[in-house]
């Protein structure tokens, strides 16, 4: 184990300023997978994640939700105060929860039963994170901006959230 002020890594991610969304992706997934080699606490490894998307892309808000018992508990995260427990099914988070599946949300007024954490949030995207074919957190990532994640964000985020050992 690592002493406490030990860091296996620069504290500064190689931020790319390609305009190319899989590029951005291409350039940051690695330095993440870098990030969590080696370290095993759970919440330092979601922070890092949340810390590195928040840098390189500038959204709203990025954050994990934890299933605990029957419920989603906030777990680590950057952005403004956020809601603390959502229900399955509840909002967006509480829907790819129980959905099993990535929902991409282009506008969030338009998402039947949107919880509104912040009157901000305009479009979601929320990855599910499995272990053992079990859900067991989900990846929120909120935008300010209309119709902002895609097909792209989905399968990239499906695949950083893969590098975090839950």
């Amino acid at each position: 184990m690592y002493p406490a002020y030990f860091c296996t890594m620069a504290e500064d991610l190689n931020i790319t300023t390609s305009t190319d969304k899989a590029e951005q992706y291409q350039s940051l997934t690695p330095q993440i997978e870098a990030l969590l080699m080696g370290e095993t606490d759970l919440v330092a490894n979601m922070a890092n994640v949340c810390a590195a998307l928040k840098e390189q892309f500038k959204w709203f808000w990025v954050g994990f939700y934890l299933v605990k018992d029957d419920e989603l508990v906030l777990g680590p995260f950057q952005g403004p105060v956020a809601c603390t427990r959502i229900g399955l099914g509840k909002g967006v988070c509480g829907a790819a929860w129980e959905q099993e599946q990535t929902l991409i949300v282009p506008d969030v007024d338009a998402f039947p039963g949107h919880i509104a954490c912040s009157s901000a949030s305009r479009s979601e995207i929320v990855v599910p994170v499995f272990n053992s074919g079990k859900v067991v957190a989900v990846l929120d990532v909120d935008s300010e901006e209309l119709d902002q994640f895609d097909e792209t964000d989905a399968w990239y985020l499906q695949q950083i959230v893969e590098l975090v050992n839950f």
